[in-house]
């Protein structure tokens, strides 16, 4: 973000507003964006998902509330802020009240670290893969923390299902994430999709040699969000709500904006680890084509963006395809799932990556 830097400094300057300034806002002003930005996403995407579900489905989906319907999740919000937050008698408050600010709080983080463009990345530091992978796993101990401190036997058994279930998967990511480590030869993810990049376009992304990562990966994280077949924290039909049974108002609206956060900010890591992140599928930027050098310097960070958004919107498409397709797993099928087959299949691609890279040197560096 260098050279953001010294033009946001210079167009200070140029208005004789001091830099002292400029060095306090210029981080400010990317976090706040970055915050009504997923907010606005998350609107986007609950709404996204209730219209392709009524799509997949033969339903209408919502379309009562502003035209089509685009103000349904807006008034769903609404009414959950308006809702009385209540705590149940014998709860323990403390704990209660910080499991939703958990779920919430890091995927901000998470967000602030994936490479956006080739300029813009908010937290860009060496070991960023290994940091993402570490704060992903934060909401996992607010779900326990809310099933234990809620005092419900229901709330507490829906929690322990997700502390079995991610952690049954999350070592098959960890195989996946050292496979793409080797590819790339670093765990920065602006240098691992920068090790995507070649002439011919998509051809150089890691999703063709490690195309049984990527599936691995993606399942994995289908899990991780708890999204259909893996939703079992939240079998409405055995658990009544899951872990967030004693959650009403904002507090309940913190684990949902939650999950979606967290299905965004994980999209977006698939396409930075296996497609290409912000680089052009053509292996060229269209923007020098239709605009001159000086136009042309500047939008190409925002074609950057629109690469990465469009790919991880794709994937998110065919998550939710996935939930209007597929029943959801029993608990022993989905646990057995990662330990006999998802497992054993990553440590698999982890070495052929491993000899893959031996034998063709740089060939991704």
């Amino acid at each position: 973000m260098n050279h953001l830097y010294f033009l946001y400094i210079e167009f200070l300057a140029k208005h004789n507003i001091p830099q002292l300034f400029g060095d306090i806002t210029f981080y400010i002003i990317p976090a706040g964006v970055i915050f009504i930005a997923l907010l606005l996403i998350i609107l986007a995407l609950v709404l996204f998902e209730r219209k392709l579900l009524g799509w997949f489905t033969q339903r209408k989906g919502p379309n009562r509330v502003g035209l089509w319907g685009v103000l349904q999740t807006l008034a769903d919000a609404l009414k959950l802020l308006c809702k009385e937050n209540i705590t149940p008698k014998n709860a323990d408050r403390f704990l209660f009240n910080l499991a939703p600010i958990l779920m919430f709080v890091p995927t901000l983080i998470l967000l602030g670290i994936i490479p956006y463009s080739s300029e813009f990345t908010f937290m860009n530091f060496q070991t960023n893969l290994l940091i993402y992978i570490v704060l992903a796993t934060l909401p996992i101990l607010s779900i326990l923390l809310a099933g234990w401190a809620s005092n419900n036997k229901y709330s507490l058994f829906g929690a322990m299902r997700n502390v079995a279930q991610v952690l049954a998967y999350e070592l098959p990511i960890v195989f996946t994430v050292l496979s793409i480590i080797v590819l790339a030869s670093s765990m920065n993810l602006t240098q691992i999709t920068l090790a995507q990049s070649n002439q011919y376009g998509f051809l150089g992304w890691f999703i063709i040699p490690c195309f049984i990562g990527f599936g691995i990966m993606f399942i994995c994280t289908l899990a991780e969000l708890n999204r259909c077949p893996f939703d079992l924290p939240e079998a409405e039909s055995e658990l009544i709500c899951g872990y967030n049974t004693e959650y009403s108002g904002m507090r309940f609206a913190l684990f949902y904006l939650g999950e979606y956060a967290m299905l965004f900010s994980n999209s977006l890591l698939l396409s930075v680890l296996f497609l290409g992140g912000y680089l052009s599928p053509f292996g060229k930027y269209l923007s020098p084509m239709f605009f001159n050098q000086n136009i042309s310097s500047f939008l190409i960070y925002f074609e950057q963006a629109f690469w990465l958004l469009l790919k991880s919107f794709l994937i998110i498409f065919v998550m939710i395809w996935i939930r209007a397709t597929l029943p959801r797993m029993a608990s022993f099928d989905l646990l057995k799932l990662s330990w006999t087959k998802l497992l054993p299949l990553s440590i698999i691609n982890f070495l052929l990556m491993v000899v893959l890279k031996y034998i063709w040197g740089g060939l991704y560096v």
